[in-house]
């Protein structure tokens, strides 16, 4: 086991942000290929992407930490921005992971600590706790599409943070990419200067190495105090099920040995470090000593999940805690949807999974929940709906559990007669309404960068949502950005994929909560066989509430098997049925086997079944069996 300590001079901490599908994982690749992080043999594409949804889809869902070795050799010719002045070197100078380095001039061995994050706008808080933990990003653009919606708003979660910003043109490969286009438009945005922009092809190599240099030459060292008392970011977590909870940290004063006792501040859980070491492609490397400045993990071999917090600082326990460390905003989930197990007995397997999940995704916000029909699950806030995909497709995947998502739903501010105002995040909590005063609903900013061919249909489509246009900018290249505001819940279904779908794929989305405002809205319950089904319940509003009724009644008439009886559909508000369907039982030709006589036999065998049929409506209602496609079809506005 090694010890790795570094003098901080050479000691480089970065991000990669960037739209979804900008390539930030191919880059990723090439980096850690190019600074023999990863062997060649054992080279994959998105290598950092360790989950088999991310695989799938070809996204990042999770941020991944990595880090590099690199030997930096500064050439004859000055580099294109002035070097940034290294810090005075450190008597604690000591790394047995090479020979020779050193913090004499610029040239030398450099530690690089890679942070690889989402693109899309439902995992924004992975990019921001990505953010905390470095001090300098690489901002890349496609080429070919140019800047997106989530470009910009990662440019602005960076600039808060003061981050230096490395601007990279990629997939320069490509026949159909702009470079000028693309360099005119990050001038433009950032301010940077023509030169300062680097191109490059993650896929190729093209110009990798240069942006290695780069990373050295422009990003800051870490400033940390080594003598300081220690304190240490907790950025990311997971639960391994022999060590206990597994922390990512970011060592920012002090130092994380293994086997000495430290304190978390926030959650006041105290823990001896059982183990300590760096994150590389191939695994964890243990270590003994994780130095000022360095990222890496600790094993804390905590049972108790609630004893490590993302967001919360470590430090070395006394008297006198230092500072806590800034750590992260309280992230506020918009979108909510009930969680429930179609197995009863699932429960208790459901809870455990939803705690190992949260250490994971700390975006992820739930509670306990009853449902009379669906019985014990949870009430899940969540980011998105890709967020609440994600999560679903993850308990199945990782914890074999079969589950039933209710109707998603917005959170909404009930203002009562008597003054109180009350959060409701399920419409089952929808008090009486003689008791409401008034109903408010989150409205959201939106910025949408797409062609200047494709504005009147985006508008066309945002007036049908109810958005309310503020303004349009213009970007180089016959691109231009819309500012509209619209109420949240018209985005959180199917929006994003109407917007795709009106502009070839084109255009990009990104939005931001801004306040909430009155909202003219309706409890519909949907009723199967005279029973209502929690999981279908939402509030709509007020003049939708028959197309929207008339809709989920189609689709479940299509989606629900027949059965030996004929099975009710209804949409009702208040009380009042506003649209109905009705699936036709299955008929057996009870005739078939007369062969004469009188009419009445055949009368008195059709009566028959009718009396049977209708006994078997009444023993049935309530217990027609759902299936769980039903439930996904219904989600969508459009079936």
């Amino acid at each position: 086991m090694g010890v790795i300590m570094m003098d901080q001079a050479h000691i480089r901490n970065f991000c990669i942000i960037a739209h979804i599908d900008h390539g930030k994982s191919t880059l990723a690749d090439r980096l850690l290929e190019l600074t023999g992080a990863v062997d060649k043999r054992n080279m994959k594409a998105q290598i950092l992407d360790s989950m088999d949804i991310e695989r799938e889809r070809g996204i990042t869902i999770k941020l991944t930490p990595a880090r590099m070795l690199y030997e930096y050799a500064p050439s004859a010719t000055p580099p294109r921005q002035p070097p940034l002045a290294p810090p005075p070197p450190s008597p604690r100078l000591r790394w047995t992971g090479w020979e020779g380095g050193g913090s004499e001039g610029r040239g030398g061995k450099y530690v690089l600590n890679l942070i690889d994050t989402p693109g899309h706008v439902d995992f924004t808080y992975e990019v921001s706790r990505s953010l905390a933990a470095v001090e300098g990003a690489i901002l890349l653009v496609d080429a070919t599409q140019g800047v997106q919606a989530q470009t910009i708003g990662n440019l602005y979660l960076a600039l808060e943070e003061n981050l230096e910003i490395i601007p990279v043109i990629n997939k320069i490969d490509l026949p159909a990419a702009d470079i000028p286009a693309r360099t005119q438009e990050l001038v433009s945005l950032i301010g940077c200067k023509p030169e300062e922009i680097l191109a490059v092809s993650g896929k190729t190599g093209q110009g990798v190495m240069e942006l290695l240099d780069a990373i050295v030459e422009r990003i800051p060292a870490p400033k940390g105090s080594e003598t300081a008392p220690t304190r240490a970011l907790i950025f990311d977590s997971f639960y391994d099920d022999y060590r206990g909870v597994m922390a990512y940290v970011r060592v920012v004063d002090g130092s994380l040995q293994k086997g000495k006792k430290v304190k978390m501040i926030a959650t006041g859980a105290d823990i001896q470090v059982l183990e300590t070491g760096a994150l590389t492609p191939g695994g964890l490397k243990p270590a003994d000593v994780l130095e000022t400045g360095q990222i890496g993990y600790i094993v804390t071999g905590l049972k108790e999940l609630g004893g490590c917090r993302v967001g919360d600082t470590i430090t070395t326990p006394s008297e006198h805690f230092p500072p806590a460390l800034p750590g992260y905003k309280v992230v506020k989930p918009m979108v909510f949807a009930g969680v429930f197990p179609q197995e009863g007995d699932d429960f208790h397997k459901l809870r455990e999974a939803m705690e190992r999940l949260k250490l994971n995704d700390s975006a992820l916000v739930y509670e306990s929940e009853h449902s009379p029909a669906l019985g014990f699950g949870f009430r899940c806030g969540l980011l998105g709906m890709l967020h609440l995909e994600i999560l679903k497709e993850r308990l199945e995947r990782e914890f074999d559990i079969n589950l039933v998502v209710t109707v998603p739903s917005v959170a909404y501010e009930v203002v009562m007669r008597r003054g109180e105002t009350i959060v409701i995040k399920s419409p089952l909590e929808l008090p009486d309404p003689s008791h409401i005063e008034v109903i408010r609903e989150p409205w959201v900013k939106v910025d949408i960068v797409t062609p200047s061919a494709y504005i009147g249909a985006i508008m066309q489509l945002l007036q049908e949502r109810r958005g309310t246009y503020e303004t349009t900018e213009y970007l180089a290249g016959d691109r231009a950005i819309l500012h509209y505001q619209i109420p949240l819940a018209m985005i959180i279904v199917d929006f994003y994929d109407k917007l795709k779908s009106i502009t070839a794929g084109y255009a990009s989305l990104n939005y931001e909560v801004i306040d909430y405002r009155a909202a003219d809205v309706v409890k519909m319950d949907i009723l199967v066989a005279e029973e209502a089904v929690d999981a279908f319940s939402t509030l709509v509003y007020r003049d939708e509430a028959q197309s929207v009724g008339r809709r989920v009644t189609t689709v479940l008439k299509d989606s629900i098997p027949r059965q030996n009886f004929v099975i009710k559909l209804q949409a009702s508000v208040g009380g009042k049925v506003v649209a109905s369907e009705r699936i036709s039982a299955m008929r057996k030709d009870v005739t078939a086997g007369l062969y004469g006589g009188d009419v009445t036999r055949k009368r008195k065998l059709l009566e028959k079944q009718k009396r049977g049929k209708a006994k078997m409506a009444a023993i049935g209602k309530g217990h027609v069996s759902i299936p769980t496609d039903a439930y996904l079809k219904v989600l969508k506005r459009d079936s």
